[in-house]
């Protein structure tokens, strides 16, 4: 019995490692964080920013005040 647990446990440990150590994550796509030369698009003009340069208000991406207001 303690033999099939500690074959289980190798198992298991096996599958982690092959996932690169990490536990697949369950957000969704809308939920990930968007890393800073991610480019995202102006709600008003279409006009392509980087997600660090990009205005946010209301959870929408701008690409400068103007297109903000």
């Amino acid at each position: 019995m303690i033999l099939k647990l500690i074959l289980v446990i190798i198992v298991f440990l096996g599958i982690f490692k092959l996932l690169g150590g990490k536990l697949p994550s369950l957000k969704s796509s809308e939920e990930k964080k968007l890393e800073g030369d991610t480019l995202v698009e102006c709600e008003e003009c279409s006009t392509f920013v980087t997600a660090k340069e990009a205005i946010i208000v209301k959870g929408k991406y701008y690409c400068s005040l103007e297109c903000a207001n």
